[in-house]
């Protein structure tokens, strides 16, 4: 006598089990002060509508949930704004409380509106974008992916450029040495900064960089908005001979039709974003076509969940994609982007994370850490002015 056992039919009835997998127990905020080694200047400073910087303060976030997983994010502010983005967050944080941490769009929207009353764009959203920040790199962490990966990496490294060995306090001389060693530790390129009264002496200094160190060096100047649009146009048109690979903030960031009169005039690719603070605002420049270079700032537009919308729209009219700043955060998104991109390589961050990000022939490349893969140091705790925790 023989028995046959029927074959095993999976259960395809839907589960009634609950969606949410954790929630958020607590949320940290921090106000940091970094301290820069050398007063930093650059065209603002020269037209007397700054001074010179001497720290950043970075708003950190962190995030637990009851499963034990922490998330960590950053912002910051430059000169001024970093207690308005720590009091905004500290404000809305209680929102999070109880939330599932893997809801990141809803919770974005969720904490905009808690603070609408001052706006969705400026110092509140950049309150949020330390937030936002943290949740995406907690999902990361979660998957035990880098974040890039957890996104969709169409590259396991980026083009990366230098700025901060370019700034306008340093002789020509310096910023030659600058490069040298610059090249030398594997970054691929180099930008330096304009914007002098004299458009003459700015000539003379992107020239003499450009003698130092070839013609094969890729090499971007960034005026840090402080031509009108007749001094624009003189000053691309004397640039254009050096092959750059783009003028970056030629204008002031909300003269959209004035960058796209530029774009359509010269060969030298437009680039600008950086100092917007939404995706509404980045969209202007879009629908001008006022750039060749969109340079959004994750921190500054909200965090990576509205990145990411601009991203797509950049994806769509075929933008090179090179955000300014927090290379810590830029290099996951920019190595998610599918047309090649740019990093920014600002070594300023470097005190506050015991990991370094990795470059190698003219690219930085991702690591197999986890979520950002950055964790704080003793200096960035010591640094803290300002602590508030908002749940467990």
């Amino acid at each position: 006598m023989t028995t046959s056992t029927a074959p095993t039919v999976p259960d395809t009835r839907p589960s009634r089990a609950a969606a949410v997998v954790d929630r958020i127990t607590g949320v940290t905020l921090s106000s940091v002060t970094l301290p820069l080694a050398n007063p930093i200047s650059d065209a603002k400073v020269f037209t007397g509508r700054q001074k010179p910087m001497t720290e950043v303060v970075v708003l950190v976030a962190e995030i637990r949930t009851e499963s034990g997983l922490e998330g960590f994010g950053f912002g910051y502010s430059k000169r001024a704004g970093g207690p308005a983005q720590l009091a905004h967050a500290v404000e809305v944080a209680p929102e999070l409380i109880g939330e599932d941490p893997s809801d990141i769009a809803r919770l974005w929207t969720k904490l905009v509106w808690a603070g609408a009353s001052v706006g969705r764009s400026g110092a509140s959203t950049q309150a949020v974008a330390a937030i936002d920040v943290a949740l995406w790199d907690l999902k990361a962490k979660r998957a035990g992916l880098p974040l890039a990966k957890l996104l969709g990496a169409h590259r396991d490294s980026v083009r990366c450029y230098d700025t901060s060995g370019g700034f306008l306090h340093e002789t020509i001389e310096q910023v030659c040495d600058n490069a040298t060693r610059t090249l030398e530790a594997g970054i691929g390129a180099l930008k330096i900064k304009v914007g002098l009264p004299d458009t003459a002496e700015d000539v003379r200094r992107v020239t003499a960089l450009r003698e130092h160190v070839g013609p094969d060096v890729p090499l971007m100047v960034d005026a840090n908005q402080q031509w009108d649009r007749a001094r624009a146009v003189r000053a691309v048109r004397a640039l254009e001979p050096l092959d750059l690979v783009w003028v970056e903030e030629p204008l002031d960031a909300y003269d959209a039709e004035g960058h796209a009169d530029l774009a359509r005039t010269f060969d030298t690719p437009i680039a600008s974003g950086e100092m917007l603070t939404s995706v509404a605002e980045h969209l202007e420049l879009v629908r001008h076509r006022a750039v060749d270079v969109i340079q959004p700032d994750a921190p500054r537009i909200g965090g990576i969940t509205q990145f990411l919308k601009l991203a797509t729209v950049a994806e769509q009219h075929h933008l090179t994609l090179a955000p300014h700043f927090a290379m810590e955060i830029h290099l996951h998104l920019a190595a998610a982007y599918a047309h090649e991109p740019w990093v920014e390589h600002f070594d300023w961050f470097a005190p506050l994370f015991h990991e370094e990000l990795e470059t190698s022939g003219g690219r930085m490349h991702l690591s197999d850490r986890p979520g950002l893969g950055v964790t704080p140091t003793d200096r960035l705790r010591a640094w803290t002015t300002r602590s508030v925790t908002v749940g467990a």
